[in-house]
């Protein structure tokens, strides 16, 4: 799968090269999601994003536009993320369930988040839910079928 991956720090690059081991087509940015850097997105079936970009309902238009079906988030929490807006698109959403918010997160969380971000666009690319991942506004087409409920 093609996917971009925003505000991406020099030091993840590694956990997540490990998590993906080629599997994916990610490309790596340091800019944030935004307006004006939604162009990046051009091509790719999925983004990746954290809390601290802006994935608001124009956002994620724009997503849609451009192709994006999927969009995961690096953290637990999603309320930056328009779900409302994504279910209107038909993006998908996924999040990292077991993800503390811890402030000083060790490798070994860092590694977790990698791994967990790279099975949601595993599962997605078999065509199969994220199980405990997804975040969806309940409207994707695995939410109350016995598929949603993988844990992965």
């Amino acid at each position: 799968m093609k996917v971009v991956a925003y505000s991406i720090k020099s030091f993840e690059k590694e956990f997540l090269a490990k998590a993906n081991q080629k599997k994916h087509d990610i490309t790596l940015i340091s800019n944030s999601l935004s307006l004006d850097t939604v162009v990046f997105a051009e091509g790719k079936k999925a983004v990746i994003v954290f809390a601290t970009d802006d994935v608001s309902a124009p956002v994620i238009e724009k997503l849609a536009k451009l192709g994006v079906k999927f969009i995961v988030t690096g953290s637990a929490g999603t309320d930056h993320i328009d779900k409302e807006a994504a279910a209107m698109c038909n993006i998908m959403i996924a999040n990292v369930p077991s993800y503390s918010s811890q402030s000083n997160l060790t490798n070994k969380d860092l590694q977790e988040i990698a791994d967990q971000t790279i099975k949601s666009l595993d599962l997605w690319q078999a065509n199969k839910c994220v199980g405990d991942a997804c975040t969806c506004a309940n409207n994707c087409r695995f939410h109350n079928t016995e598929e949603h409920s993988i844990k992965i």
